[in-house]
């Protein structure tokens, strides 16, 4: 609860880091870095900050019961850091309290960038986003379009390809995007505002009670946001030249519950504001999911039966020329990369990972349909 929280501000050392105090156009940019115990990144991540050709007028790190030494880490970098005591809602908890105390004295045309502590813009970001904000005023929120950080053997190299696939299908949809992705996302000072009154108001989920931005009774605090911007009337998006590296799961167990807390997550958005205007794509996308899922298990579960029964796989050019198909797919989707990917995409290894998000579709499904409990 925001109630049980304190709050610390160290001011930076000017000797340092000394920040520019210059005023962007559209309002003072404020930077916030909800954080927590991210000492191997956040250093990295604090240098493509202060590297930008933009730079923002305050960098916060919301600091939140870390046991190392993150806050120590911002300090020498010149971030100035709020820490939480008490926090149970994780970032939403952490955002909602540091925004609590920043948004009352600033002024409506402010911007305020929420950035993950393990994610590095890329050095003209806070520049476009800027840029693409204040080009659209029913432009409720900027996010960014991440590739995968490097690491991760095998299943890292999965993630970045689809990564690269997913900022391919963003760059041919000209920025437009379903959700405004929590690793980066730039909002102006009155849009929150809106959302926070709406909360209170009951035109908005309630979120945490007390007007706070984000949703704390949701594991996927950025999709339900973006439902908010979209429910109030605004858009949402995207832009390819607003880019950054995010980390990849290391392992196939941290990619398991990243995605399962996604996906169901996801799932419980849409149930939470029911069929709607806006919620219509997303609940069709639900369903294509689902068919997924089912076709996915028809298609292995026939494959097992007919080998086990003896009566072995009958290729027929009907379902080679729909192979065809799905192979065609996986070299064009992954361009981005080059081409020595897209001929290793045609060997078809990346079948491994598709089916393990199948798997984890189906979990979050019967998850969220028995209610289990939800691990973040």
């Amino acid at each position: 609860m925001l109630t049980d929280n304190k709050v610390h501000t160290d001011a930076p050392d000017p000797a340092v880091a000394p920040r520019g105090s210059h005023r962007a156009a559209g309002g003072v940019v404020t930077v916030l870095v909800p954080a927590h115990n991210e000492s191997a990144g956040i250093t990295e991540t604090l240098v493509s900050l202060n590297n930008q050709t933009h730079r923002p007028d305050r960098v916060i790190v919301v600091a939140d019961n870390c046991t190392d030494d993150t806050e120590e880490l911002a300090l020498a970098q010149g971030a100035e850091v709020i820490r939480t005591v008490g926090n149970k809602d994780k970032k939403a908890g952490a955002l909602n309290f540091a925004l609590s105390r920043l948004l009352p004295d600033a002024d409506p045309e402010d911007l305020i960038l929420v950035q993950d502590a393990d994610s590095q813009l890329a050095l003209d970001f806070i520049e476009n986003a800027t840029a693409n904000l204040l080009r659209d005023e029913l432009l409720g929120a900027v996010g960014g379009v991440f590739r995968g950080g490097p690491g991760g053997g095998f299943v890292g190299h999965l993630q970045r390809n689809e990564y690269a696939r997913y900022a391919r299908d963003v760059k041919r949809l000209h920025g437009k995007c379903l959700v405004v992705t929590g690793t980066a996302a730039l909002f102006r000072v009155k849009t929150l505002r809106d959302v926070a009154a709406a909360r209170l108001k009951g035109t908005l989920p309630p979120g945490n009670g007390n007007g706070g931005i984000y949703d704390t009774s949701v594991l996927t605090e950025d999709n339900e946001l973006s439902f908010a911007l979209l429910t109030l009337g605004y858009r949402i998006a995207s832009p390819a030249n607003c880019t950054l590296v995010t980390e990849v799961m290391p392992t196939w167990r941290e990619l398991w519950a990243q995605r399962l807390r996604w996906k169901r997550g996801a799932v419980e958005n849409c149930v939470q504001y029911g069929w709607t205007k806006v919620t219509r794509p997303y609940w069709g996308r639900q369903f294509l999911s689902m068919i997924g899922v089912v076709v996915t298990l028809a298609y292995f579960g026939s494959i097992l039966f007919a080998l086990i029964s003896g009566m072995g796989l009958n290729l027929q050019p009907f379902w080679i020329a729909v192979t065809g198909i799905f192979i065609l797919e996986r070299v064009v989707t992954v361009r981005f990369r080059g081409w020595r990917y897209m001929l290793l995409a045609a060997t078809m290894y990346e079948t491994v990972i598709d089916v393990f998000l199948q798997a984890v579709h189906a979990k979050a499904y019967l998850d969220a349909a028995f209610n289990r409990k939800k691990v973040w």
